[in-house]
């Protein structure tokens, strides 16, 4: 099996925000979130991932729950460790939950969750997930200590956060993201923890994660979504397939 992705639709919805933040539900709201899964899904997307956040930026809960109903490829439902997320996760059984952190300043997930230092804030929402029999995912930073401290408290899986690789356009900087992506995802393969990535992944910096061992999944979603207003969903989805099909294993 080769490396799986899961696209990020978001910012779809917040294009139809843009227009449509009063009544996102008027027949002539658009674009519709449900038809970018769907178009996903045809461009080869291994499951979709969706972020209702709690100040409705961009999906909604209707949103989640109507693309769940309508697409057969795995739903991956990003939620802040709040009683309310937890509540529509619970309601919505998506197939997997990745607990972000969320800020209302922040314009996307900026940096990991400290698993590690909210420990015993996260730990009884995760048992609730998995109890519930939803996998979960901790989106953390590639520090070691935050690898140790999901796999302690029993994640399925990690999610290590990409952002600073992706953010910085200096060649030494970047090698020293990628080392440190790199001993993350070899510590997440040690505690017996499947290791996925995600933030700001592109069609270019992609090559960088070439070296990174033991990944399962990436995450991407702004350039899927850049992308797709030139050339469609469908075939912006293909296009990373393919690029992801140069990975080495």
């Amino acid at each position: 099996m080769g490396l799986l992705l899961g696209v990020n639709i978001d910012h779809v919805a917040t294009l139809r925000q843009a227009r449509y933040a009063l009544n996102p539900y008027t027949f002539a709201a658009e674009p519709s979130p449900v038809d970018a899964a769907f178009d996903a899904v045809a461009g080869g997307a291994d499951s979709i991932t969706v972020h209702v956040r709690g100040d409705r930026r961009h999906m909604q809960e209707e949103d989640v729950f109507a693309i769940k109903e309508a697409v057969d490829i795995p739903l991956n439902l990003e939620m802040g460790n709040t009683p309310e997320m937890l509540e529509m996760a619970l309601r919505l059984q998506p197939a997997f939950v990745c607990m972000v952190p969320e800020t209302r300043e922040e314009v996307t997930t900026e940096g990991g969750l400290d698993v590690h230092g909210l420990y015993v804030a996260v730990e009884p929402t995760l048992k609730a997930l998995q109890n519930a029999g939803i996998k979960v995912s901790m989106f953390i930073d590639p520090d070691l200590e935050q690898v140790e401290a999901s796999a302690k408290m029993g994640a399925d899986m990690i999610e290590l956060h990409t952002g600073c690789f992706a953010n910085t356009e200096d060649p030494a900087q970047r090698a020293i993201e990628v080392e440190r992506l790199t001993q993350a995802a070899q510590r997440g393969k040690e505690c017996g923890i499947q290791v996925n990535a995600g933030h700001g992944i592109n069609y270019t910096n992609i090559e960088d994660l070439h070296v990174v061992p033991h990944l399962v999944e990436l995450n991407i979603g702004h350039t899927i979504v850049a992308r797709s207003t030139r050339v469609g969903m469908k075939q912006a989805v293909a296009e990373m397939r393919s690029e992801m099909e140069k990975f080495p294993y």
